[in-house]
Order: C-alpha cells, then structure tokens, then sequence
C-alpha cells in the first residue's frame, strides 16, 4: 500500500508538472501568435489570440490546432478603390483546424467564422452627403443612419425644395444586404417624399441607395451576413483557407 500510495502521488506530481508547462507553453505561443499577426496585418495594436483545447503540447506535436479564437478591436480594411478605410470594431473570429509550419512561419485555418461591427458614422461615409440636385429646383441628401428596429437601418434625408429646406429630414426604412462576399448594401424599401413634388424612382434611389464595399479583411475572410443593430452594422464573416501568418 505504501508503494502504490507513493506512486500515486508521484503521477498526481508529474501531472500537475505537464499541466503548469502545457499553460507557460500555450501562453507563450499566444503571445507570439498574436505579434504575427500584427505585423502580418500592420495592425496599430496587438490583437487578443487565444489557443482553445487541452493539452496544447500534443496538439503541437501533431501539427495542428483545434481552435483559435482571435480579437481585433479596431481593424481599418480598404473600402474597395485603393485610397479609403472602413474602420471595422470588435473584430471576433474562430479558426478551426489550424495547421502550421515547422517553423511556425505560417498558419492556416482550415475554416473561420466570427462577427464583427461597422459604425454608422463610417457607414455614411459613403452615402451622398453633399446636396445633389435629384429634380429642378430640388436637392437632397443623406444626413444621418441609425437602426430602424427590425433589421433596418433608418436613412434619413434632408431636402431643399426652391430654396427653401424642408422643416424636417424624412426618412425611410432601408434593407441592408452582402452581396458577392465583399460589400454592404442598403436599399430603401420605399421612397421618401419631399414636400410633395414628384421625382422620379431612379434619381431619388441616387440619393436613399448606396453599397460599401470592404476588401482585405483578415486571412481573406468574406462578408456572410449583415444586419442592422443599436450601435451600428452587425456583420458575420466566414473563410476557407485562412491564412493566419506567412
């Protein structure tokens, strides 16, 4: 009894060993994982990288890693003519099935999926902002985006009749959409009036109308779904082939 109560105890000591070093070792590969990826994206900031399942070391051993949860707070992608940024927030995505290198100079997920948000006020960015004339003697534009219950965002529009601006913006109730894995779309459901004078369908969907396109997100990732929320565009994106490094 007296040997196998000291063998006991001298497996409950070496577990408890592989377990400290299997977190050092984890902790340590997050951090290095998470500089990577900075560079690799010319973030401003480190980004939260967090290595799921137990225990880390067989995993590397084996060359690939169940799942890797990744954070970017504030992540500027190209808004689709080579000049402009969208700022995307709160960046979140979940890696599966990560295979790497020997020399851990690249990472690839074998599938991604994550959520992330886009500000009204960088979403505007891309609506006619400036008065654009949509019939004689009237103007409009858009003055303001906000969320409209129910999906929607809320566009509202502020018009110049003959001179004269209108004592209230309208606004109308706007569908948001992706569309071919890398743009936002938003579409009005109906048409806003503007003191009454009629213009035609086209020339006010100039105006209500407008898509955003976002290009480069992190690893290749695309655009799955879109909707609007109280503080501003919801996305969920989704990749194959993701290359985290390299």
């Amino acid at each position: 009894m007296r040997a196998l109560r000291i063998l006991l105890i001298f497996v409950v000591i070496l577990g408890g060993l592989f377990v400290i070093a299997d977190r050092v070792a984890v902790h340590f590969a997050e951090g290095e994982a998470a500089d990577r990826l900075k560079t690799t994206e010319n973030l401003s900031a480190t980004p939260d990288v967090s290595i799921k399942g137990f225990p880390f070391l067989t995993q590397v051993v084996g060359g690939s890693l169940d799942d890797i949860e990744v954070g970017i707070t504030d992540y500027e992608a190209a808004a689709g003519n080579g000049a402009e940024k969208i700022r995307i927030d709160d960046l979140r995505a979940d890696m599966r099935g990560v295979e790497f290198s020997g020399d851990y100079s690249s990472a690839t997920a074998t599938s991604a999926t994550g959520t992330a948000t886009i500000a009204y006020d960088e979403l505007l960015k891309t609506a006619k902002s400036e008065p654009t004339q949509v019939a004689p003697g009237v103007t409009a534009h858009v003055v303001g985006l906000s969320d409209g219950g129910n999906g929607k965002i809320k566009v509202t529009v502020e018009a110049t009749v003959l001179g004269t601006k209108l004592p209230e913006p309208v606004s109308v109730l706007s569908s948001v959409t992706v569309i071919d894995g890398d743009t936002v779309r938003v579409k009005a459901d109906g048409l806003p009036k503007f003191g009454g004078v009629e213009i035609a369908e086209s020339r006010v969907r100039a105006i209500t109308d407008f898509q955003q396109k976002i290009d480069g997100l992190p690893g290749g990732i695309q655009l799955d779904k879109v909707q609007a929320a109280p503080d501003g565009v919801e996305i969920t994106v989704k990749g194959s082939n993701v290359r985290l490094a390299g």
